[in-house]
Order: C-alpha cells, then structure tokens, then sequence
C-alpha cells in the first residue's frame, strides 16, 4: 500500500505545474493584490471577531475568488468546488495546507452581496486602473467606445407581466409569492442582434441577415487606444440606446483626444457635448437617406473601423475565453458582475502587456 503523500511529494507536484507554465502563478507574480484591501475593507465593514466564531475569510483572498470566478465562468458552487480540486486554484488564494478552510458557496455569495450593496466594484475598478497609470500605463491615444449584449437566464412571462415591468409595476400575480418575486429579473431587457450577411465561398450568393433576440444586459466600455484597458464603462439593462452612455463612459485623462465609434454614437448632441469637452469625433458617418453613400465617407468610415475593431477583441475575450453569463438577478447585481469581467480583462490585460515588455 503506497503510504500517504508527504511535503516534498506535494512540493514537487507544486513545482511542476509551475513548469507546465501556471498561468494563475503568474497572475500572483505580477498583480499586487494588497491595493485592494483598503476599499475592501470600506465596502465590508467587517466586525473584528470578538463576538466569537469562526473570523471571516481574509477580504483579499475573497476578492480573489471572485476574479477566479469572472476568468473562469464559474458559478458559487463551481467555485467552492474547483477550489477544493484544483491545485493551481488553492495556491492562488494561499490555500496551500490540507486543513486550511475553504469558502463554501453561500459565503462566497454573502461577500460579494456586501460588495453589492456597498457599490464597490466601481470603486475596487478605479483603483486598478490608478495602478495600471503608475505601472506606465497612461491611458493614451485617445478612446474607442462600443457595447455588448450580455445575456442573462431568460424569464418565461406572460405578455400582461411583461407590461407590467414595462410600466415599473409588479404583476398582481407575484405580489403574495415572494419566492417567485426573487427569482424574476425585472431589470433585464429583451433586444436584438443582428448577424449581417456575408458573401460565401465562392463569392457568388449571401447569405441572408438573422436577428437573434437576446434577454439581458449591456456593457458599454471605452478602451484606450495605445494599450487596450478598459477605462470607463457602465452597464443598462439590454434595449438601452447606446448612444445615450457615450458620456457615461468616455473618460479622462487621456493623451489624445479622439473618441471612435460606431454610427450608433453618432447624434448631435453627443457632437456637440465631446466638443464642449475637448475631445474630437471619429464616429462613424451614416449613409444618406435614399442616396448612395459617398465614396470619401466609404473611405473615411474604413479607415475608421481599422481602429474601431480594437474593441471587438475584449467583447471577444471576455464573452469566448472567460464565459461572460449573468447567472443573477437586478441590474445592481448584473453590475458587479460585469464590472468584475471588466476588472478581470484589465488584470489579465496587465499580465500580458508585462510579460510581454519583460520579453524585449
């Protein structure tokens, strides 16, 4: 019978998988975690255990639970248990000794409803970004803004219900079932997506457009052109005009002054406010009703989406590699969960950027 493992048998698996290229190691490496334990505090407002029981788990390593979470699409109970499975998972957190306690869902759930309540996000985003601009990543070359649907469970309610959260009413029927009530998400919206046509193989016909209707949440963000951070964002519930959050996300400091976007953004009233606060416009100009659109504002607009297209690629991150799904209920929840998936692209983002400068 082989005996049980020893400390330098467990050293030794640690060891490997630092060779195999543990991406959460390094993630520890480069992040300096312990920035975020002042605005944690603030938002927790935690006791200091002198009523007895267990103290509660260090705010740090809960926070870090969290970004596990965004990076890896993980529900409450996946985490609680890919802790306890994953190796890679517990050294992240510190949790290297057998008997150390690992955060059961519920208490994950409970830190991150504090988080919640308290508005934190916003804040825990802010202070990343304050150390991304002393790392030597100032925001520069201006901002893309853009957004994206991020879908949500959907709701199976009759067509009088959805009227009625329309209105900003509760339906008659779920006032005296307060159960039901947690459960229905009256800030998630239904809108469409549009997949446009695109010529085939052969580039002989096309295909046909398709609308996707799609029930849930936005996240609009702005992006600095020079090193791809996120820089200012906002969440809406998923019909929201995208238009309207231009102001909402366009942020300063920023060493150049153009703003990119698509010709949802375009209006005169976001015209005049990005000129009113020195910036300059690079949205994209819309096609004459009834006239062919002009071949300078062909090329013009081109050259436009070369830049644009930036952005696409932290849709991309965020929805294909990190899963980016809101699993809760309320737009106040949906906020701290996008604003988390944002937080962690940054992070991850920064990991890249110093890896890659330490590589020249």
């Amino acid at each position: 019978m082989r005996g049980q493992a020893g400390f330098w048998d467990v050293d030794e698996r640690y060891a490997r998988l630092s060779e195999a290229g543990d991406p959460l190691e390094k993630l520890n490496a480069v992040v300096p975690w312990e920035m975020f334990r002042k605005p944690l505090a603030k938002a927790l407002k935690r006791s200091d255990g002198a009523k007895g029981g267990r103290p509660p788990y260090d705010p740090v390593m809960m926070f870090k639970v969290l970004v596990l979470q965004a990076l890896y699409s993980l529900s409450d109970d996946q985490a609680e248990f890919q802790i306890m499975d994953r190796r890679t998972f517990g050294r992240f957190l510190g949790l290297l000794d057998a008997g150390d306690h690992v955060p059961a869902s519920k208490t994950i759930w409970l830190f991150r409803e504090h988080l919640v309540r308290a508005g934190a996000v916003e804040n825990l985003f802010a202070r990343f970004d304050k150390h991304l601009s002393k790392a030597g990543y100032l925001a520069m070359g201006g901002q893309i803004v853009d957004a994206t649907v991020v879908a949500a469970p959907r709701q199976r309610n009759t067509g009088d219900e959805k009227a009625d959260i329309k209105a900003g009413k509760i339906p008659d029927a779920w006032k005296d079932k307060p159960a039901k009530l947690r459960q229905k998400d009256r800030d998630a919206r239904w809108t469409v997506k549009f997949s446009k046509a695109k010529v085939d193989d052969e580039g002989k016909e096309h295909k046909r457009d398709i609308a996707v209707p799609v029930f849930g949440y936005k996240n609009h963000v702005a992006i600095d052109q020079r090193h791809g951070f996120i820089r200012g964002w906002t969440v809406t519930n998923a019909a929201a005009y995208d238009g309207a959050q231009l102001r909402n996300v366009v942020k300063r400091p920023n060493t150049g002054s153009t703003v990119w976007a698509d010709t949802a953004y375009r209006s005169k009233k976001n015209e005049a406010w990005l000129d009113k606060n020195g910036f300059v416009s690079d949205i994209h100009q819309k096609k004459p009703k009834g006239r062919p659109m002009s071949e300078a504002m062909a090329r013009a607009n081109g050259r436009r989406s070369k830049i644009r297209s930036h952005i696409e690629h932290v849709f991309a991150h965020q929805k294909a590699r990190m899963g980016l799904f809101v699993r809760t209920i309320g737009i106040a929840r949906a906020t701290m969960k996008i604003g988390m998936a944002n937080l962690a692209y940054n992070i991850s983002r920064y990991v890249w950027h110093e890896k890659t400068a330490a590589s020249v």
